[in-house]
């Protein structure tokens, strides 16, 4: 796909220990588009792509909000009232008394090999270089993510300088391009970064992963190498290809030119030496704020915005997690420690053997105790203390490998089955089963079952069962199932089964099914079926169905939402209930409501409202009534309409009210065709909504858009107007009509008619 992501100039100028600090003014000019022309597939990504990179420059970058002008969905006369805005702070800057003044252009969206397209103009790229040399500034740092954006670097054929980038002075002049791609490559987006390979390494440099020197500082060379290798490294395998970022460097004096200063922020991150991995780091909205790739034996410093956060670390093929929070004026330090396992997701071989999860192994039995333990074969225990095993182990550890009594306890159990009347209860890992009439208890992980009346725990991970009437408590990870009349809960990821009459609680990635009577949760991404009669919720993306009876939520959705109300981010697929809410759903949403910010499908409701849908309203006259109006709103296809009218000629005694369905069909760059039908009742001002009618309608509305916001339309319609009572039996039209009477109380009269006006 076509994408011009991202054009910037930033500048943030180091002080030479030899110089006297001179008075330094930031701009900054950021532009996302995502609609690049009605011959562009539309972006999805570059109005938060400059959002992104608007944020960062205010965090690190030293721009404040008053020097940052932020233009999203614009086209080309924005984008010069842009510059024009930009000009003005650059004349302010000097009148004020600044010695350096350095600008930021920064462009998200569509391009070729000629220049910037947006929503269907084009700005050259000779006219681009003229609007920026003409701003009064000493540096210009222009960047492109874009297709075939190198053409931009290209035009004037400048050659690199490395002399700019030698140390710490400020004594710099002129301008720099960096572009996303080369002259003949496409630029690409990515759904599981929300947002272009480019700008994201690019603003995961800024924030500090590209800082090699480890000096608290990251430098334009700092940034733009390593944008580059990430961009070229996670781009081989993609559909466009390999994608080259490129530069054209025209500065000239000394100086090491400082884009970001890590120590500007109140907060921080530092890994620690003994990290290594990718690591994934996103904000509690769950927005991906920093990627990058770490080695051991250096530390490395992150500049975030106080807050909580969640990262991610892939390694070798096993994945960790960590949670922290940044709190303002402190570093907050990472270390391996604080990582903890999670599932993988199960994969299925191709010769169609069964799925197996990848992430962690089978554990072995074994014919010995394990360290440290005592192994007692048999215990029979009546109180705690009161046992075989407190005799033969004398206070020490004790494994069993079967166990029968009231209440049974010791260190672990491996390998058999123990049996209670009241309780079972393990210091560590249980091996095989344990059932009991009350409760079963292990501190450690479960291989194998805990079957109680009241209460099964496993306080680490479970590898096989639980079952109760009351609640099952895991405190990890859950391989197979909880099964309980009461209370699921999982501390970590499930791949299996939660089924309940009460509550399922995930805390992690759930792959399988939760089903309940009462609520299901899954604080993670979720993969199968979600099914309960009261509340569905996953905190990441769903993959399958959600039903309820009640209220799904999810972050995504790919699959099926089949609820009263349903709430999620984007969704592929379908949302079918009373009310649905969605942001880009690429299928249907089927509703009494549909709420979306668009909709790249079908939405059938009867109240359809999408951001970037239909929304006009429209007047018109009619051979029916003279005078109406109506709101018309829905979807890009798809619409729902309000209808309304008086008629004049009645002497304003009569009036309608109504609500019909249609589909929007454009028929070139100005033209369209709406078809609908509507059904109105007809009412009286002195007997209001006591009218037994009906006025069904068909009509075929031809437009023709004189304005963005203005269009006139016209065209034949087809009434039947039913009256189901003597009083309701009136003249509706001056046209010719045809009349039937279908009942001794039922009549209908039907004619072709007519109507124009225009829409705004």
């Amino acid at each position: 796909m076509t994408r011009v992501l991202m054009l910037l100039t930033l500048l943030v100028a180091g002080v030479s220990a030899a110089e006297t600090p001179v008075a330094v003014r930031r701009l900054a000019l950021l532009v996302g588009v995502n609609d690049g022309g009605a011959e562009r597939v539309k972006l999805r990504y570059a109005t938060t792509d400059a959002q992104a990179f608007s944020k960062v420059l205010g965090e690190l970058g030293g721009v404040t909000p008053a020097d940052r002008v932020l233009l999203l969905d614009t086209g080309r006369t924005g984008l010069m009232d842009g510059f024009a805005r930009v000009k003005s702070l650059a004349e302010a800057a000097r009148a004020s008394g600044a010695q350096r003044v350095e600008m930021l252009l920064y462009y998200s969206g569509h391009s070729d090999d000629e220049g910037l397209l947006l929503q269907g103009d084009r700005v050259d790229y000779g006219e681009l270089r003229r609007a920026l040399a003409a701003l009064p500034v000493d540096v210009r740092i222009a960047v492109l993510d874009s297709c075939a954006s190198g053409a931009f670097a290209r035009r004037k054929g400048g050659t690199p300088r490395p002399a700019f980038m030698v140390d710490s002075g400020s004594q710099v002049k002129g301008q720099a391009i960096l572009t996303s791609s080369s002259a003949d490559e496409v630029s690409q987006e990515s759904d599981r970064l929300g947002g272009s390979f480019f700008t994201h390494h690019l603003v995961s440099g800024l924030r500090g992963a590209a800082d090699v020197t480890r000096d608290g500082r990251v430098t334009l060379n700092e940034a733009y190498q390593f944008a580059f290798h990430e961009t070229l490294a996670r781009t081989e395998r993609t559909q466009g290809g390999a994608q080259h970022p490129a530069y054209d460097i025209e500065l000239a004096g000394t100086g090491d030119l400082v884009m970001t200063d890590l120590r500007a922020t109140s907060a921080g991150l530092v890994l620690a030496d003994g990290l290594e991995g990718r690591f994934f780091v996103r904000d509690e909205a769950g927005v991906l704020v920093v990627e990058l790739l770490k080695t051991p034996g250096r530390p490395t410093e992150l500049g975030l915005a106080p807050g909580r956060y969640q990262v991610r670390r892939e390694l070798n093929g096993a994945v960790s997690e960590a949670s922290f929070v940044l709190t303002e004026g402190q570093r907050t330090p990472l270390a391996p420690t604080h990582f903890g396992s999670v599932l993988r997701e199960a994969t299925v071989s191709r010769g169609g053997e069964a799925p197996v999860l990848t992430a962690g192994a089978p554990v072995a039995a074994v014919s010995a105790a394990g360290p440290g333990r005592r192994l007692v074969p048999f215990n029979a225990g009546l109180l705690p203390g009161v046992s075989i095993n407190a005799v033969a182990a004398q206070g020490g550890p004790v494994e069993n490998r079967a166990a029968v009594g009231v209440m049974n306890d010791g260190t672990a159990l491996a390998g058999g089955a123990a049996v209670a009347l009241v309780s079972n209860a393990y210091d560590e890992e249980v091996r095989g089963l344990a059932m009991a009439a009350g409760l079963n208890v292990a501190g450690g992980s479960v291989r194998g079952a805990q079957l109680a009346t009241a209460l099964n725990v496993a306080r680490e991970d479970l590898n096989g069962l639980q079952m109760t009437a009351g609640v099952n408590v895991a405190g990890g990870n859950v391989r197979v199932g909880q099964f309980a009349a009461g209370v699921n809960v999982a501390g970590g990821a499930v791949a299996g089964t939660q089924m309940s009459a009460g509550v399922n609680v995930a805390g992690g990635d759930f792959l399988g099914v939760q089903a309940t009577a009462g609520v299901n949760v899954a604080r993670g991404g979720f993969r199968g079926f979600q099914g309960s009669a009261g509340m569905n919720w996953v905190d990441g993306a769903m993959s399958g169905l959600q039903a309820t009876a009640g209220y799904n939520r999810a972050e995504s959705v790919k699959g099926l939402q089949l609820a009263l109300l349903n709430v999620s981010g984007d969704v592929t697929g379908a949302q079918v209930g009373l009310i649905n809410v969605g942001k880009v759903v690429s299928g249907a949403q089927v509703g009494l409501i549909n709420v979306a910010e668009e909709v790249r499908g079908v939405p059938l409701g009867l109240l359809t409202f999408e951001e970037k849908g239909q929304l006009h309203l429209e007047f018109w006259a009619s051979d029916v009534q003279l005078t109406n109006v109506a709101v018309k709103f829905g979807g890009k296809y798809v619409y729902t309409t309000l209808l309304a009218g008086i008629g004049p000629d009645d002497r304003l005694d009569r009036y309608t009210l109504g609500l019909g369905l249609g589909v929007h069909l454009p028929l070139g760059p100005r033209f369209w065709l709406d078809v609908d039908t509507a059904g109105s009742t007809v009412h009286t001002v002195r007997q209001p909504f006591r009218g037994e009618n009906v006025l069904a309608q068909g009509r075929a509305m031809f437009g023709f858009q004189v304005a963005k916001r203005f269009a006139v339309f016209g065209g034949p319609t087809y009434n039947a107007y039913f009256a189901f009572s003597d009083s309701d039996r009136r003249k509706m039209t001056t046209l010719p009509v045809r009349q039937n009477k279908l009942s001794e109380e039922v009549t209908v009269q039907h004619w072709p008619g007519m109507q124009f006006g225009l829409r705004i």
